[in-house]
């Protein structure tokens, strides 16, 4: 058995040197998390592996959307599958701004202001509902003019394209995947503001189709084509399902990282542990992988920052 050792840190450690020493401190999340950074590491430099990344919306409405941009920037994701409020909290915040709160807050009061709450993060309407049918419906009735048939996948491209000129589009998750062309699926793309801006056009142009079976279909010859396959999920939900529901069909995930607040033994997909997977086929029997309980805003940063 290996023995505890305390960890020494000073003005001088880094995230790299911290993280390291968790190897050693025997418990408790801290040791999972050093084990989960070893594989994503692993993940990261193993040589023909297809590497996909799941996450809710909510998390784009923080600070942790400038990790993802980067993460697709440099090219570290292959795959996105995520939800709609994604599209919405990108683009609100490329042409608007949100606003630190706090969780205890009179929300009645934050109602009357036109102000939404997003955990502590204060979302004014001004930002968000107000200037995504300002300045993305116009945008999507440019671009499905002629085309009326599009693939999450597409349609997505189209609009990193059209806001390509924007003057922060570089900080925009949405710009990068059609830069990079790292491909963003969206199984549920009407949940939310940009469904509803899709909405509002159809009203007008009823020949506007979703068609997700493309999607499908793309989805199917990026499994089918990979030699392995990696998965960095965060959270649960319709995203982390459409990862791992995809890969049974190549027998499994050979590495997966999950990163949760939810517990398991309520039997939800977002607390599922990853080993339950296994059972479904859904990740290989001898791979890879780790679930990690925290919160991602703290340790998707960390992660990152290690695996540099």
């Amino acid at each position: 058995m290996e023995i505890v050792k305390d960890l020494k840190i000073n003005e001088n450690t880094s995230v790299k040197e911290l993280v390291a020493q968790f190897d050693e401190m025997g418990g408790f999340t801290s040791k999972m998390f050093y084990d989960g950074v070893n594989i994503y590491k692993k993940m990261l430099n193993e040589k023909d592996c297809v590497k996909f990344l799941s996450f809710p919306a909510c998390i784009c409405a923080t600070g942790v959307r400038g990790i993802i941009k980067d993460m697709v920037k440099n090219r570290k994701v292959d795959v996105i599958i995520t939800t709609c409020g994604m599209v919405d909290h990108d683009l609100a915040r490329l042409w608007g701004n949100y606003y630190q709160g706090r969780f205890d807050v009179d929300d009645k009061e934050l109602h009357k202001k036109g102000i939404n709450r997003l955990g502590n993060v204060f979302v004014p309407n001004d930002d968000y509902g107000i200037i995504l049918e300002k300045k993305l419906l116009p945008i999507i009735e440019k671009i499905c003019k002629d085309k009326k048939d599009w693939s999450t996948r597409d349609l997505l491209w189209a609009i990193g394209e059209a806001i390509s000129q924007e003057k922060n589009a570089e900080d925009s998750i949405i710009y990068w995947s059609w830069k990079n062309k790292v491909p963003i699926f969206i199984p549920g793309p009407t949940d939310g503001s940009f469904g509803a801006q899709i909405w509002m056009f159809y009203q007008n142009n009823r020949d506007f189709r979703f068609n997700l079976l493309k999607d499908e279909q793309d989805l199917s010859d990026i499994i089918y084509e990979a030699k392995k396959t990696g998965a960095l999920m965060l959270g649960g939900g319709i995203s982390k399902h459409h990862v791992i529901w995809w890969n049974q069909f190549r027998e499994g995930l050979d590495y997966a990282i999950q990163i949760t607040t939810a517990p398991e033994w309520d039997g939800s997909l977002s607390g599922a542990q990853t080993r339950e997977a296994i059972s479904w086929g859904k990740i290989k029997e001898e791979a890879k992988h780790i679930t990690i309980p925290g919160e991602v805003t703290i340790l998707l940063p960390l992660l990152y920052a290690a695996s540099l």
